[in-house]
C-alpha cells in the first residue's frame, strides 16, 4: 500500500536536457520524507491531422493524464523554450485541463517550474513565467527559488528566482552544470516541503 504523497514532475523534452532536469527535480522531491515523485511527459503535437501518437512513449516517462494532476499534492512543470514561451506540446496539454478548472481541482496546490534554452538570454525567465499563467488560472500557488540558495548568486549558466533553468547551447551540447543541478534539486525539495505543509 502506497502511503507517501506524490509530487507530479510534468515535462516535455526534445533533446534530453529538460528530461534530465526533471529527474533532478524528482531527486530533490524524494529528499523529503513522506513524498515521492511521479514523472510524466506530454506527447508531441503532430503536424499531420490524421497522425496519432502511440499510447506509450518509446522512452522516458509515461504520458500525463488529468488524474495525475488531481492525485498529486504539487506539480513541477518543465519545458524547453520556444521563442520565449513554453513549447507547444506543454501548452496543448494545459489547454485540455478545462474540466479540472471547472471543478477547482488544483486550487491551493503548489507549482514550480524549470526550463532549458539554447542561448543564455533566449527567454529562460519569460518561459518560466509563461508556464505560470495557466496554473495561476487554476488557483495554484507559485513556488520559486529564493536567494538563500547560494548557487543562484554564483551561477554562470542557468538559474533564476522564477525556477530552475539550464543553458544548453545552440547545438544542445552544454551539459547541465553543477550549479544548475543543485538548483533543480533545491527546487524539487522546496516544492515537496511546501506541498506537505499545504496538504497538512
Amino acid at each position: 500500500m502506497i502511503t507517501d504523497k506524490e509530487i507530479l514532475i510534468l515535462y516535455y523534452s526534445q533533446h534530453g536536457a529538460v528530461r534530465q532536469m526533471a529527474q533532478l527535480v524528482a531527486r530533490g522531491v524524494e529528499q523529503v520524507a513522506g513524498v515521492r515523485a511521479r514523472l510524466r511527459t506530454v506527447a508531441k503535437i503532430s503536424t499531420v491531422c490524421e497522425t496519432t501518437t502511440p499510447g506509450i512513449p518509446d522512452e522516458g516517462a509515461p504520458y500525463a493524464e488529468l488524474c495525475d494532476l488531481k492525485e498529486c499534492i504539487g506539480i513541477a512543470v518543465g519545458s524547453p523554450t520556444r521563442f520565449g514561451n513554453m513549447a507547444a506540446p506543454m501548452k496543448y496539454f494545459w489547454d485540455g485541463t478545462g474540466s479540472l478548472w471547472m471543478q477547482h481541482s488544483l486550487v491551493g496546490k503548489p507549482a514550480a517550474f524549470f526550463t532549458s534554452t539554447g542561448s543564455m538570454h533566449g527567454g529562460q525567465e519569460s518561459t518560466l513565467l509563461s508556464m505560470m499563467l495557466p496554473l495561476m488560472h487554476h488557483g495554484m500557488i507559485i513556488v520559486g527559488l529564493p536567494y538563500s540558495e547560494p548557487e543562484l548568486s554564483t551561477t554562470q549558466q542557468g538559474g533564476t528566482p522564477y525556477g530552475a533553468s539550464h543553458f544548453a547551447g545552440m547545438a544542445n551540447d552544454h551539459p547541465v552544470s553543477e550549479d544548475e543541478k543543485r538548483l533543480c534539486i533545491a527546487l524539487g525539495k522546496r516544492l515537496a516541503q511546501t506541498a506537505l505543509k499545504l496538504a497538512a
